[in-house]
């Protein structure tokens, strides 16, 4: 049997056995991601006005923007999306409209029941090619393979819901089209390019890849098939970029005109040239893919005026990864993958139409440089390819009973690592109740205008919960980090307060460009010097812009956690881009104290008799100790006890977390550890307004 020429037999399944097989699909894709809504249920602090809240950062910003449709809020916050900035707003602002459920219930479950439509498209393709039955398999392990699961399990409120649901769609018109040359797969492929940008903007690299392959292939292999024409025309004017409503229009008006056979075959070949020509002018195809590949592969400070830290030298997804990673995202396991990519081959030899599929396979391999986030694009092309190679192994069984039961056996095998990942999988909610109440609280405070000052990562849910604005958030995460850095990290109280009034009245005025290059003149021939203007901000005579709203610091309990992190965006001198010495910081909460010594953990161990501190074969002096409790108030009381004059290094036990902190002298004295984890502000410049266990906020009084 020559295996790369064998087709699927005709099943004879009807269109009403394909319709019940995507229910069934689709049935197992929502129970599977109902287990972390199993496991959090359990959990109280995770419930919110009743509902489990999100486990996605990302998502409150998409959800800002539904409360911004729905209930009126956020007028006041230019960074919140508007109900058509993307199909995730608007999807989810019709869902409540419409059913009887909230906000909170809406983006909870939104990301498990759009992204599980991608096995529509999955067992569409397979009966495409004469085996729905291949392409229920495929939609099985598609719709929950880890790292698509990971970006669209319940709570994963974001766009990432449509990011490879929406292209299978493409592939399969695509697919179609070819397949059957009916003029209707070509204008259903023309209209999902058109409207994926509106799905899923940050994909559109792969969606021009998928075109521009469309389009070749096309004139290589069919290049005398007068349907070959008219298809690149409609298909090349949804990749464009000049208006959508007048793309929509003009794609429709072609449809009937070639319907009509009113447009010539002549005037499609000239009418295609022309086409792709504007495509490519238009839509800024390679500016647009470049973009996306330096843009993960290059995370160096930027080269030109001021150096500021990249943000994407410390996002874990956008990090190289090694190849069992990989691989364990694309498929569950390195044999998946394997068996992943030998099946694509097959495929392409026997089927040369799934080179179309190239982008989203190559995209996936792409994550060993450009980091986790791409693997998402390949998992449902990878589940095809490895139940393909199940059904062409499967050729070696006669009897088709048996056959058939030992493909799904193999698609069991590839199931159940990714089953296995995902009840294990147990990411927390985004925030606990006790801190969404701090939140609510600030809600209540001062007017939807005012400003808080903390970590990006705290931006989106402060919008939602607390209706204030942020000076950075998880889009805007770029030169303004420097400045909310530097304020957190400062030694003086007088700088981080100045700057804070400062950079805000500074982004308002300047009608919300980015706050450091405004300062700072950034690129502009009377560009400042940061560090001779900060060090006025500490110590000289500066006159402060007019308060024209309330500013807030945030400085949560959670903060300590990636602390270190924070330092690095202030922690270099912008004019050289020379990072300094990176201070010292130690956290843990597994440590064992007895009489003689406290031993942290990794290698450190504070000696109690010398007042050494032992980090391997380093021992540093101790300066001194302090012991940390919360009072019913939130007030902190701390005991200080001297250990050594000469010391550098200080030991913080934080008695109500059980957490340790070993710092030196600058992390000590910074405006986060002095705030949060002491207790200690300037009266004349601060006022605590919300202390809690989990967060304390402080509002500006210059």
């Amino acid at each position: 049997m020559n295996l790369l020429k064998w087709n699927f037999e005709n099943e004879g399944l009807t269109p009403g056995i394909t319709l019940l097989l995507i229910a069934v699909a689709y049935a197992f894709s929502i129970a599977i991601r109902l287990f972390w809504v199993q496991w959090a249920s359990d959990i109280p602090e995770y419930f919110w006005n009743g509902q489990l809240m999100i486990n996605t950062n990302d998502g409150y910003y998409f959800a800002s923007g539904v409360q911004k449709y729905l209930e009126g809020m956020h007028a006041d916050n230019p960074r919140v999306p508007d109900l058509f900035y993307t199909a995730a707003i608007t999807v989810t602002a019709l869902a409540v409209k419409l059913l009887p459920i909230s906000i909170d219930t809406a983006i909870l479950y939104m990301p498990a029941v759009v992204s599980s439509l991608v096995v529509i498209p999955l067992i569409l393709i397979g009966r495409l090619y004469g085996s729905t039955m291949w392409g229920f398999f495929a939609a099985l392990i598609g719709s929950i393979a880890w790292s698509y699961y990971n970006r669209t399990m319940v709570g994963y409120y974001d766009t990432d819901m449509f990011s490879a649901m929406a292209p299978m769609f493409i592939l399969y018109f695509l697919m179609g089209s070819i397949k059957t040359e009916r003029l209707i797969f070509a204008l259903l492929a023309a209209l999902s390019v058109l409207v994926y940008p509106f799905l899923y903007d940050s994909g559109r690299a792969v969606v021009y890849g998928m075109g521009v392959i469309y389009m070749a292939y096309m004139v290589v292999f069919h290049r005398k098939d007068e349907f070959t024409y008219f298809s690149i025309l409609l298909i090349s004017i949804g990749l464009m970029k000049f208006g959508w409503g007048i793309q929509l229009a003009l794609i429709l008006f072609l449809y009937l005109l070639i319907r009509q056979k009113i447009l010539t075959v002549q005037m499609a070949y000239y009418g295609a040239i022309a086409g792709v020509v504007l495509f490519f002018v238009s839509g800024n195809v390679f500016g647009i893919i470049w973009d996306k590949v330096s843009g993960y592969l290059i995370r160096d400070a930027a080269e030109t005026g001021l150096h500021f830290y990249n943000v994407k030298q410390t996002v874990r997804e956008a990090g190289v990864i090694p190849f069992e990673t990989m691989a364990n995202r694309i498929s569950g396991s390195i044999p998946g993958l394997i068996a992943a990519l030998i099946g694509y081959i097959l495929l392409v030899v026997r089927h040369r139409t799934f080179l179309l599929a190239l982008p989203l396979i190559g995209i996936g391999l792409f994550s060993l440089w450009g980091g986790l986030r791409f693997t998402v694009y390949a998992v449902p092309v990878a589940a095809l390819s490895a139940v393909y190679l199940f059904y062409t192994a499967g050729q070696f069984i006669e009897r088709k009973g048996v056959r058939i039961a030992a493909i799904a056996l193999m698609t069991a095998a590839m199931l159940y690592p990714n089953i296995a990942h995902i009840q294990g999988y147990k990411v927390p909610t985004v925030f606990t109740d006790e801190e969404v109440k701090s939140l609510e609280r600030l809600s209540a405070m001062g007017t939807d205008k005012d400003f808080v000052v903390t970590w990006w990562d705290y931006g989106y849910p402060i919008w939602y919960y607390g209706n204030k604005n942020t000076l950075i958030d998880g889009a805007k995460h770029h030169h303004d980090n420097f400045i909310v850095s530097e304020i957190l990290m400062t030694d003086s109280p007088l700088e981080a307060a100045r700057l804070s009034r400062i950079a805000i009245e500074t982004y308002v005025d300047s009608d919300y460009k980015t706050a450091a290059d405004t300062l700072f003149k950034n690129e502009q021939p009377d560009q400042l010097d940061p560090n001779a203007y900060l060090e006025t901000l500490k110590y000289g005579d500066v006159k402060l812009p007019a308060a024209t709203r309330d500013v807030y610091l945030y400085l949560p309990l959670r903060m300590l956690d990636i602390f270190p992190t924070v330092t690095l965006f202030s922690n270099l001198d912008l004019s050289s881009g020379q990072a300094y010495s990176q201070p010292f910081y130690y956290m843990t909460s597994r440590f064992k104290d007895s009489a003689e010594a406290i031993n942290l953990g990794r290698g450190i161990i504070v000696d109690k008799q010398s007042g050494m501190v032992r980090i391997g074969q380093q021992e540093i002096p101790l300066r001194a100790i302090y012991r940390t409790n919360l009072r019913q108030d939130g007030s902190i009381v701390s005991d200080q006890q001297l250990v050594r004059m000469n010391g550098t290094l200080t030991l913080i036990f934080m008695s109500n977390y059980g957490k340790f902190l070993l710092v030196d002298d600058k992390m000590l004295h910074s405006t986060y550890l002095q705030m949060f984890v002491l207790g200690n502000y300037d009266e004349s410049l601060f006022e605590p307004v919300d202390l809690t266990p989990y967060s304390r906020t402080y509002r500006l009084k210059i």
